[in-house]
């Protein structure tokens, strides 16, 4: 018998945390892989776990090489073929921050049947499918279980030519650093647990959260893009400063010019802060010059994004080429953030 709408609960009220926020904090993570033996290191795995990049990239031939990633996490919205369609955008987006192209998916579903109805899980997954579909890819298999808390994601697998592969461990001092997305997807679900986001931003906050980072491959194609990673739990310091440790070189971000969503610093003023936010800080704060930060803005810089913007790190006289490619694809926010700086890794926030 299917559930009354009445007695269906809210997809966010059956998870701990939401979306990237579910990620495990930044200190923690290292603690945790610290002692991980590195086992079997083929010659032909090209990217692997030493640089916490967002996919494993293993070599088949001079012109083509395997991208694979999984991410899954547990809803960020109530919205079924919302969540569906997020943590598939989120998915994907490992694969163009490669500099790959993807080829097809599986879907990872853990779901707690005592309490969804059927249709609310099959809306899930509708979503996801209709992601892989604008992707221009297949949902090719899967595996589910029934878990205590709603969980989805994909297994995601690509191609990339390797001479086009972008790890986020290659920038170089003197590069510029853009960003394709506004921040604020974690300050805009803390606020919706509360009931207090706005349906305008709701609505930007699906926008950003959907749009598939398909410039990932073109900007790999560019002489002057050295490094490309995408901004997700971590939150901007955090993925930035794994580029920084990556490459052995320190950032410094102009606060000015990196954009956020409608209404999120706001949002952020009120106190519409996310756990996760705390825990990235508590994990690399010590990493971060803050002379030029107030509370409100180290929050943004903290804020996990689930399915964020692509970052790249680009030579001066490539920045054009770069900022064209995100404006042709829809991404009217991307912005130069940056500049990559020798010294010691860490950020200089101005």
């Amino acid at each position: 018998m299917n559930s009354p709408a009445s007695a269906i609960p809210r997809l966010t009220s059956l998870a701990h945390g939401g979306g990237c926020g579910c990620k495990l904090a930044p200190g923690v993570l290292r603690d945790i892989l610290a002692n991980t033996a590195t086992g079997l290191l083929p010659q032909d795995l090209l990217v692997g776990i030493e640089t916490s990049d967002d996919a494993a990239v293993y070599r088949i031939s001079d012109t083509q090489a395997i991208v694979a990633t999984t991410d899954f996490f547990m809803p960020v919205v109530d919205d079924p073929f919302d969540f569906g369609a997020i943590a598939a955008t989120n998915a994907i987006s490992d694969v163009y921050a490669m500099g790959g192209t993807p080829l097809f998916a599986l879907a990872l579903v853990g779901m707690p049947i005592d309490k969804l109805p059927v249709e609310t899980i099959r809306a899930i997954l509708q979503g996801g499918e209709s992601v892989c579909a604008r992707a221009g890819i297949p949902v090719a298999g899967g595996h589910s279980i029934d878990s205590v808390e709603p969980i989805y994601g994909l297994v995601v697998i690509g191609l990339v030519d390797p001479r086009h592969l972008k790890r986020n461990a290659d920038a170089q001092p003197g590069d510029r650093l853009v960003l394709g997305k506004g921040l604020g997807v974690g300050i805009y679900s803390a606020a919706l647990k509360k009931d207090r986001l706005t349906a305008e931003c709701y609505r930007a906050m699906i926008d950003s959260t959907t749009r598939l980072n398909t410039p990932g491959a073109a900007l790999a194609t560019l002489p002057g893009v050295h490094a490309l990673t995408d901004v997700t739990g971590f939150g901007l310091l955090g993925h930035l400063l794994e580029v920084c440790r990556g490459s052995g070189v320190r950032a410094r971000l102009d606060l000015a010019r990196v954009p956020t969503l409608p209404g999120a610093r706001a949002l952020a003023a009120e106190g519409f802060i996310t756990g996760a936010s705390r825990r990235n800080w508590a994990g690399y704060g010590d990493l971060v010059d803050e002379a030029g930060m107030d509370e409100t803005t180290r929050w943004l810089l903290c804020d996990p994004q689930t399915s964020g913007g692509l970052l790249v790190s680009c030579a001066p006289d490539a920045v054009h080429a770069v900022l064209h490619e995100f404006q042709r694809a829809g991404f009217h926010q991307a912005a130069l953030i940056g500049t990559v700086e020798t010294g010691e890794p860490g950020v200089r926030v101005c």
